[in-house]
This record gives C-alpha cells, structure tokens and sequence, in this order.
C-alpha cells in the first residue's frame, strides 16, 4: 500500500516562499513518478510538477521559473519548492504516485494513490 503523507502549508503574502513535503516510502521514491497537483474551489484538480524515478521533471507553464520539484530519497520524501507565490497559486495541494511514467498534462486518475492534501494560501 501506497502511503503519501503532505506537509508545509500555510499562509503567505505574494512574493513568498514555501516548501510542501510528502513522505513517503523507499519503494516509492525510488520506483514511482510523483507528482504535486492543487486544486482551487470550484476549479478542476490541475498538475503542478512531476519528477520521475530516473529524476526527469515537468513543469506547468503557470510555474515554469517559479517552483521546483525535487526528492530525498534518504528521507524518502517528495518537495516542492515554491517560490515568488502569487494569489492564484492558493489551493489544496496533493501529492500523488503512480507505478510507471507520467508527466504534468497526465490525467489525474493516472494517480491511484494520494496524500491528503495540505492548504497554501497566497495574500496580495
């Protein structure tokens, strides 16, 4: 079983920086794509970032320059860095894996394990 533990939200003001966490297991960061998804009330669940097992990242275009992706495997723990946050960049935010490729246009229900998501909150 697949467990996926988020952590690191919080409130910020635009222009601020926060790191998510998602720990994990050895199996899955060594073996899994990961990914960072957020979904924003009444907005559709969109990928942010994924990194695969050989460390290959994609990004979304909305934060290109901005956020990056990255994993310990040591700690067995998944990270995304987020940098110069904006307003829209508030939502719940999901770590996901899944047992083969992906990339950050993959269809979420590619994903068949999650974490439970932890809020981030930009303030203008």
């Amino acid at each position: 079983q697949v467990q996926l533990v988020e952590s690191g939200g919080g409130s910020v003001q635009a222009g601020g920086s926060l790191r998510l966490s998602c720990a994990s297991s050895t199996h899955v960061i060594n073996y899994y794509c990961l990914a960072w998804f957020r979904q924003a009330p009444g907005k559709e669940r969109e990928g942010v970032a994924t990194i695969e097992h050989d460390d290959s990242t994609t990004y979304a275009d909305s934060v290109k320059g901005r956020f990056t992706i990255s994993k310990d495997v040591a700690k067995t723990t998944l990270y995304l860095e987020m940098n110069s946050l904006k307003p829209e960049d508030s939502a719940q935010y999901y770590c996901a894996a899944t047992f083969g490729r992906c990339m950050v246009n993959s269809d979420y229900s590619t994903f068949g394990s999650w974490g439970q998501g932890t809020q981030v909150t930009v303030s203008s």
